[in-house]
Order: C-alpha cells, then structure tokens, then sequence
C-alpha cells in the first residue's frame, strides 16, 4: 500500500494534477451516474419499445388474419343470405323427388346452381372448401367427392355442438389435420367455420362448413419474415397453427391468460420476448416469440451509438480540459518553480508575470514580496549593525554608575571610621536608591523591597529639610512577599512630602494587606490636605486615559512622576482591576488608596 502511495504521490502532489483529477472527478462521476440510470432507464425503454413492436406485428398479423376468418364467414354468409340457394336447400331437405318431363335436367340445373356459386365465392385467393350439407344426407361441395366424403362430418366430435347454434351464430372448429385428400398428403392442418341455416319453426335444413388448410395462415406468418416465431394457439394455450409442423399441439406453458400481454421468458438459456394479441375468434390468440437479443438489436444499436458518440465527446472534452488546465496553471507552476529558487536563498529572481487575472496579480504581488525582503534584509542588516554599536556604547556607560557605587562605598566607609554614622547612612540609602533606579531590569519586585526603596528616599529627603518626617509601615507578612511595579510608592510619597508637610515635619503611615485577590496598599500622612475643589480636580485627573503632558506641581520631585503617571502605568498593566481613590480635607491629611490584583 506504501508502495501504491509513494508511486501516485508524483500525480496528486502538485496542485496542478489536483485540479487535473479533481476535474476529470467531477465529470466522470456525474458521466458515470448519468450513464448508468440512462442506462437503466434505457433497458426499460428498450424494453417497452420492443413489446410494442411486437404488439404492432401482432396487430398487423391478426388484420391478415381476421381479413382470411372474415372471408370463411363472408361465404357462409353469402349461402344463407342467397335465396334461390336457400329454396333449392329447402327443397332438398324436405326430400324433394324430381318426376315428369325433364325431371333429370331440373335436378341437374339445382345442383350446378348451387355448386356454380359456391365455387364462384371460394375461387377468389387460396383454396377453400366449402360445404353444404343436409340433415338427410344430400350435401353440395366445391370439391371432388373422392378428396372427402362429407357424410362423414355427421361423425365429427364437434358436430353435435351445431344444434345449440341460432341465427347468426357460428361455430368455429380449433385446428385439426385436415381429411381431404390433398391437405392430408401434405399433412396439414385445417380450421372450420360452420353454421346452421333454420327453418321459421328453428328446425335446421342445412349445415354450411367452411374449411381452410393451415397453408394459409403459415403464409401469413411468412410475411413476418424470419428471425421470428409466430403462432396461433387455442383457449388452452396449445398450439393450433406454426411454420413448424412438429410444434401444433404443444402447449405453451409460459403463456399468460391476460390476451394483450408481453413478458420476457427464458426458454433452453436464452431470453425472448413473448407478446400475445387476441385472434378475435374464441379464445384463440396470436403469439410472436423472439429471442430478445433480436428485438432489441436495432433499438440497442442506436443507444449505443448515442453512448459512443458520448464516450468520444467526453473524451476530446477531457483532453481540451486538461489542456486548458496546463494553460492556465503554467504560471503557477512557474511560481512555484520561483519558490524553490528563492527558498535556496536566490533573492534576485522574479516571475515578471503581467496578467491581469489572479494569478498575474498573485505574481506581481510575489515580486513585489521578493523586493520588500531584500529591502528588510537590508535594513535588519543595518539595524543589527546599528544595534551592536549601541550595545557596545551601553557596555561603556555601564563602568560610570558601576564607579559611582564603588566611590560612594569608599565614602562611606571613610566617614564611618570618622565615626559620623549618620552621613554613612545617608550615603547607604543614597547607594542603595541609586542602584535600585539605575541596576535593576526587573519589572516587577516584592513589595518589600519597594517599601525599602521608599524608606531610603524618605531618608535622603531627611536630610535636606530642617524638619523631618517619620515614614510609618504596617504591612501583613503575606503582603510583604507580594509582586507589584517597580516604583509606585515613590511618587505617591514624593507628593505627601512636597505638598502636604512643605518642609514641615509629619507623619506618613503605609499600611498594605492582602484582602481576598486584591492587594490593597494606603498612604495616609497627617499634613496640611487639600480642598475639596482641589480633590475633585485630582480626581478628574486619574480619571483620563492619557497621561498629561504637564503636569505642572506633580512633577517636582525626585523621579518627576506625578500621580497621574502612577495611576496610567498601573491601569495599563492591570486594566480596570487597578483603583485609586483619594480622599482629602483640609487640615486633616491626605489618604491615596490603590487596590493591585495579585
């Protein structure tokens, strides 16, 4: 299965051979379904067309055949409508004898009146046999009498059957060989028609038998041509007339009861199509029996030049397609093959492709990317290069705060050994205030070393005012360990420095902890506070996004960081979750409260 996979991984790798197959999918699928229900359907249409053919040639056989039944029953018709005929029968039967002069001539002149027109209305067409016969004996035939004796009809097993008949009836006799001498030499078969002529009180004076071989009706059968098997078969389904002799008698099994019907049946292997059309005597039907292989052939032919003609059509239209497809996914291809030149690191490549379709916009759009990466090559190569210098001129300015601590440190411990601990302390927090603004890259640290940092500022500021203020802290040893800003406090007691003590000592209280989530941090001083127009004005103030641009009193000081600035750095890194309020009177001291999430 690998195998099979890395064989067809060269056809369906590239995006070309996709839309190649994907093509040649979606118009063979719906070919191939197309062709198959027409298909079906076509089988059924075949079909249908085929039983109507035979239907149709059932049709034409049974009007040759109904025209050969209507002429027997014209004659016997012609026999019981003729009246000399029928006072010459009359006579007869009642047993008329002939006596006087020209007694033998007389009898003589009823006979051939008779036979004359019986041979005139049989001579017409094939042979007929045509016979009248009378309750006592005497009959009048168009045959000779040495071909058949028609005294010997009175033993015929149908022939009682002629007493039921009235009027107009007639009876007619299913197929059986025939006794006249010639038919019997060929060995044919015979159908009869026979019907009663009556007297007014209904008592019979003659029986009219009209006879015709079966030669008759195979020669209708002939005109069907070949290729075909056609028969005439009786009530019960058994063969009364066929081409082949040796079938007459043979019952078809297979036959329906329903007279306008056809099936297809499978008879020694091979399929037919059986139709059956009523003969219009009896029960008697015609049946055409055709191997359906032949019934449809004309019908198939056409179909399956109609599908050819598909099958080529689809096919120079597959072949156009995929031509069509190589065209229009050339570009692509040679974008592609750009792809792989540039991605060896060839940047001076370009399609140079000038359609104004999506591929030639898609190639231009390529070049132009060609060009913006070479132009950024070429500047990160020039930032890169800006960036060592940089790097090397920052490694420089390092050595200066580096020398300061170490100088100050120096100071210091030549001051402590003089014994003024205060001025080596001072130096300490100055160190220590510088080190943590100008040596740390940390964002964030605990809030312990922030309140360190604060201490040490408010310990420097000490020292320059004549009165000094004593920073308080109450903060919770979990709040202790919290992270927060570098720098936050600062600014905040830069502000309660300057502005609420004005050099005046006072006392600043920090008290943080840890509520829940929420870091909440209060510096609380005792100095002069503020007006509530003043508040109010502070607090306008926090309220803007952006950070004022002067600042005006809120920037003096030892970072120049007002409050505003703290609250936008805060809410910038903690959004919304960051507050401050400030409540102040005048008199009483100023509170700054901030809630930081952990």
């Amino acid at each position: 299965m690998e195998k099979g996979k890395h064989w067809l991984r060269p056809f369906i790798g590239s995006f070309r051979h996709k839309l190649i197959l994907t093509s040649i999918a979606c118009l063979l699928v719906p070919t191939l379904i197309t062709l198959s229900v027409s298909n079906v359907l076509t089988r059924d249409a075949v079909q249908e067309q085929a039983e109507k053919n035979a239907q149709e040639q059932l049709k034409l056989i049974e009007g040759y055949l109904t025209g050969l039944f209507d002429n027997m029953l014209n004659i016997s018709n012609y026999i019981i409508a003729d009246p000399d005929m029928n006072v010459i029968l009359k006579e007869q039967a009642a047993g008329k004898e002939y006596t006087g002069d020209n007694a033998e001539y007389r009898e003589f002149a009823d006979r051939y009146e008779i036979t004359s027109k019986i041979d005139n209305i049989s001579i017409i067409g094939e042979r007929t046999y045509v016979t009248i016969l009378l309750p006592n004996g005497r009959f009048f035939i168009n045959y000779l009498l040495h071909e058949y004796d028609p005294r010997l009809l009175f033993e015929e097993p149908w022939f009682p059957d002629l007493e039921g008949l009235t009027g107009m009836a007639a009876h007619w006799v299913e197929a059986e060989p025939s006794p006249y001498l010639y038919e019997k030499a060929a060995g044919r078969q015979q159908i009869s028609v026979a019907r009663t002529l009556r007297r007014p009180n209904q008592r019979v004076y003659a029986y009219v038998v009209v006879t015709v071989p079966d030669n008759q009706i195979e020669s209708i059968f002939e005109r069907l041509g070949t290729g075909h098997e056609v028969m005439l078969v009786d009530g019960e389904n058994r063969v009364m007339s066929h081409l082949d002799a040796g079938r007459i008698g043979e019952r078809l099994t297979y036959l329906s009861d329903e007279p306008e019907r056809s099936s297809i049946v499978e008879l020694d292997g091979e399929r037919y199509l059986v139709a059956q059309h009523a003969a219009g005597i009896k029960d008697w039907k015609l049946v055409l029996l055709t191997p359906y292989k032949d019934a449809v052939h004309q019908i198939n032919h056409i179909f399956q030049t109609v599908f050819a003609f598909q099958v080529i059509a689809f096919a120079v239209f597959l072949v156009v397609l995929v031509l069509l497809i190589r065209a229009f996914t050339k570009p692509l291809v040679t974008l592609g093959k750009l792809a792989l030149t540039v991605e060896r690191g060839n940047l001076e490549m370009r399609s140079r492709m000038k359609g104004r379709d999506e591929i030639g916009r898609l190639g231009r759009q390529f070049d132009q990317m060609l060009d913006r990466i070479k132009q950024m090559i070429a500047e990160i190569t020039e930032e890169q290069s800006r960036k060592r210098k940089a790097e090397l001129r920052m490694l420089q300015a390092q050595i200066n705060p580096h020398f300061l601590f170490n100088v100050l440190n120096s100071i210091r411990m030549k001051v402590l050994r003089k014994g003024d601990k205060e001025s080596a302390e001072m130096l300490s927090s100055l160190s220590r205030l510088l080190r943590m603004t100008i040596d740390r890259d940390e964002e964030t640290i605990t809030l312990h070393e922030e309140v360190s940092t604060a201490i040490d500022y408010v310990n420097l500021m000490n020292m320059r005012q004549k009165e000094t203020v004593t920073l308080s802290v109450a903060i919770s040893s979990e709040a202790m360990l919290a992270q927060v800003p570098r720098f936050f406090l600062q600014p905040v007691i830069e502000n309660a420095l300057i502005h609420g003590f004005q050099q005046r000592s006072g006392t600043i209280l920090v008290s943080a902890e840890v509520e829940g989530k929420t870091l909440r941090i209060a510096i609380r001083d005792d100095g002069t506070g503020m007006s509530p127009a003043a508040v109010t004005h502070l607090r306008n103030r926090l309220k803007r996004e952006a950070v004022p641009t002067d600042e005006g009193d809120h920037r003096v000081g030892f970072s120049g960081i007002g409050l505003t600035n703290v609250n936008e750095r805060m809410r910038i890194r903690f959004g919304d979750a960051f507050v401050m309020h400030i409540d102040s009177e005048e008199g009483s001291g100023t509170t700054v409260t901030m809630f930081v999430p952990l």
